[in-house]
């Protein structure tokens, strides 16, 4: 009550953060917490609603896989479904606490991708008309860090970065939250970018291993004078293909010259490569 108290304007921070506590501390807390929030969420009070939301955010934030667990459930999703819909208490919910609800639904479906629920529930209210269009999130948004983490993520490796990080969520004050979201958001486009390179290079190794064994059998052919015009054409067609991997692979290696065993995968590909434009050179020369 404290913390959704629609007479302050400011959020209870210190009353949040006791809130998250309790939750942490009961074995039922996340269950009992979702239930008190969807009731103030549902108030005709803006004020109260909004607070309310804010402490759902924070609890997502700080009460972990049994919070997120509850959350993701359609039990509270549909009681947020209601804030919005006609039917039932969209017809008098304010736009603002409306605008903010579709926030949070759009948020978790970015930060939550394997709860199938939160994707079903959102497309639903796409479907229905009820969210015209995706809400561009605001720069102090508060979300909680992705979950969970890829293996080798950069907060596992960057010590540096991850203390910052749990210091920041720990902070009552909104300004740490909001240091702590840009921080998550710019470790997420690191991941991003991180993906992208070992897909290129898982599919550039896989592209060279392909046309290296495919180049091997037309060579053999071709050495008994047993190659067809069209496996003639398509002997060509590979050797160029494979020149133009050759600067490919070069890039991926300097894209992956910190991480050995990556450039060690790349390298071999490169050898293999060579011998195989080495070996087409020679056969077709000498014939």
């Amino acid at each position: 009550d404290e913390a959704t108290d629609p007479s302050i304007s400011e959020e209870n921070w210190e009353c949040i953060q006791r809130f998250c506590d309790q939750v942490n501390a009961d074995t039922e807390g996340p269950l009992f917490a979702l239930r008190l929030l969807a009731h103030k969420i549902q108030s005709p009070q803006e004020g109260e609603a909004l607070h309310a939301l804010t402490v759902l955010e924070t609890c997502v934030n700080n009460c972990g896989d049994r919070f997120h667990s509850e959350m993701a459930k359609f039990r509270f999703l549909n009681e947020l479904i209601k804030v919005l819909s006609p039917k039932y208490y969209g017809i008098w919910s304010s736009e603002k606490v409306k605008s903010r609800v579709t926030e949070v639904i759009f948020s978790w479906t970015v930060w939550f991708p394997q709860e199938v629920k939160i994707q079903d529930a959102y497309q639903m209210l796409k479907k229905q008309g009820i969210v015209k269009e995706d809400p561009k999130l605001p720069e102090d948004k508060i979300l909680p860090p992705p979950s969970p983490r890829p293996q080798n993520s950069i907060f596992d490796t960057d010590e540096e970065k991850s203390k910052l990080l749990a210091r920041l969520l720990k902070s009552s004050h909104p300004e740490d939250l909001q240091a702590a979201n840009r921080l998550i958001q710019s470790v997420i486009k690191e991941e991003q970018e991180k993906s992208a390179q070992v897909s290129r290079r898982a599919n550039a190794i896989s592209e060279v291993s392909e046309n290296v064994k495919r180049m091997d059998e037309l060579l053999e052919n071709y050495r008994r004078h047993e190659l067809s015009p069209a496996d003639q054409e398509t002997l060509q067609a590979l050797f160029q293909r494979c020149e133009k991997l050759r600067p490919l692979l070069f890039r991926l290696a300097s894209e992956a010259v910190a991480d050995e065993e990556a450039l060690a995968e790349i390298l071999q590909a490169s050898d293999k490569l060579s011998q195989a434009l080495g070996q087409y050179r020679q056969v077709v020369a000498s014939q």
